[in-house]
């Protein structure tokens, strides 16, 4: 009976490796980097037990499927162990990942938010969980600290009640807690310590260690998540974040009574408190949404009247620069548009808006769909690629097309190409691209349209 259990065993995780769940994608990357052992690339899929490395000038972003972010800074190595989402029943989500060196950031997607007890983000000496949260950790194989940037994490040595296997965060006398509000307060672990070590030293933080990038996402702190002293749980043999757990031995009242069986606590004097503070627990709020940038680039179809064209209402109405025109449609950017372009990595687009029409000879011409569109710019040699699937009917449409971006951030397909495309890039980080194209590739056929495209 054992021999068939264990053979059974085996069997169900060969099919749970065989058929690993995906856990996100590549949104950036630039430098030396891997994922899977191979080298990463944007759009990558980043699957369950895939490891991610970067080098000395390596940066990944992981966008996550439940809309989470996974970053790596340079010289660090992780694991995603597990990531499974069930929005159905969050009971069954179990997300684990590995942080064996460097320095990582993670912010949990709405899957997490939802089954916070099966996430963990483990270290060489640690086992952290999150509160619904945004945090950073550094690394090596001695010591571990983690800085909140929005929420709170709950952090503990691994022990014979911790133990590296385990799923979700480890909660008792040996864990603490860290929330975000107190700016240089972080969480330290020893291999060896039995309690987690708070810190008051901005010096020792991960983003010290390697520095982010200006284009990570900004995590964001209410005035209500400052927290006063009463509700940092210093004493390492107490889980109550109650006053009567600062106060000296002997001190206690009620159910906070020092054990008689511990030493003596450390004695930490809270500041004079006149009439004595209410404690109320911090207000955790999401990462607020960047306002949305103001539309520089507009695009639309133009009509000939008397040999002249007619320009479409979006770019007549605006104060733009010169059109440029290919096939039935215009496009122009707005005079003294914001545009700071990046000099390394790669960055992909979302299709925000399409359209597009089908001509074939003696007939009138056919509206088409664009279904799917991927658009990436790699800023390292200022190229473009991308690739549009266009349906009109039962007709579809596969078109692709590559090119150059010049300094002041005009699209141009390269030469010799069945696609046309010319367009324009806007924004402070490139937050805008649109383009207007036309394809010819297919007998026949004549395939126009404009698609705008966020990041």
């Amino acid at each position: 009976m054992l021999r068939n259990y264990t053979i059974g065993a085996i069997l169900l995780l060969s099919a749970s490796l065989a058929f690993a769940a995906e856990a996100g994608r590549v949104v950036f990357v630039t430098g030396q980097t891997q994922v899977g052992g191979r080298a990463a690339v944007l759009d990558a899929a980043v699957q369950e037990g895939d490891d991610l490395t970067t080098g000395a000038d390596g940066y990944i972003y992981v966008k996550t499927v439940d809309s989470g972010f996974l970053i790596l800074r340079p010289n660090s190595k992780a694991r995603v162990v597990a990531y499974q989402i069930d929005q159905q029943n969050p009971g069954n989500t179990r997300v684990k990942l590995e942080l064996s060196q460097g320095v990582a950031r993670a912010i949990s997607g709405h899957g997490v938010k939802q089954a916070r007890q099966n996430f963990r983000f483990n270290t060489p000496v640690a086992a952290i969980g999150v509160r619904g949260t945004d945090f950073v950790v550094y690394t090596d194989s001695q010591t571990s600290r983690v800085q909140v940037m929005s929420g709170g994490v709950v952090m503990s040595p691994f022990s014979d009640s911790c133990v590296a296997s385990g799923v979700g965060p480890c909660e008792g006398r040996a864990s603490r807690e860290l929330f975000a509000g107190q700016a240089g307060l972080l969480l330290q672990v020893q291999r060896g310590q039995q309690t987690p070590q708070l810190l008051n030293n901005p010096a020792l933080a991960p983003d010290q260690s390697e520095k982010p990038r200006a284009d990570e996402p900004v995590g964001k702190v209410t005035q209500a998540a400052v927290l006063t002293p009463a509700q940092v749980n210093l004493d390492p043999r107490r889980s109550d974040l109650s006053l009567d757990a600062l106060r000296p031995a002997g001190q206690s009242t009620g159910n906070n009574g020092v054990d008689s069986a511990l030493p003596p606590p450390v004695v930490v004097t809270p500041p004079p408190v006149e009439p004595p503070v209410v404690v109320v627990p911090p207000v955790v709020e999401p990462p607020a949404p960047l306002p949305p940038k103001a539309q520089e680039v507009f695009w639309g179809r133009w009509t000939s009247v008397a040999g002249a064209a007619v320009m479409p209402a979006a770019i007549k109405n605006n104060n733009v620069e010169t059109p440029i025109f290919v096939g039935d449609y215009a496009i122009a950017r707005t005079n003294g548009a914001t545009l700071v372009m990046p000099t390394e990595g790669t960055v992909a687009f979302n299709l925000a808006n399409s359209e597009a029409y089908v001509q074939k000879p003696g007939a009138a011409q056919m509206r088409a769909v664009v279904d799917t569109g991927k658009l990436s710019i790699n800023f390292v040699d200022r190229s473009f690629t991308t690739d549009l699937g266009i349906s009109s009917g039962v007709d579809k449409y596969d078109i692709s097309g590559r090119g150059l971006v010049d300094y002041k951030g005009v699209m141009s397909n390269t030469s010799n190409s069945a696609t046309q495309i010319r367009g324009y890039l806007s924004g402070p980080n490139v937050e805008e691209a649109a383009y207007i194209f036309k394809n010819t590739s297919y007998p026949n056929t004549t395939v126009i349209g404009a698609t705008s495209w966020k990041r």
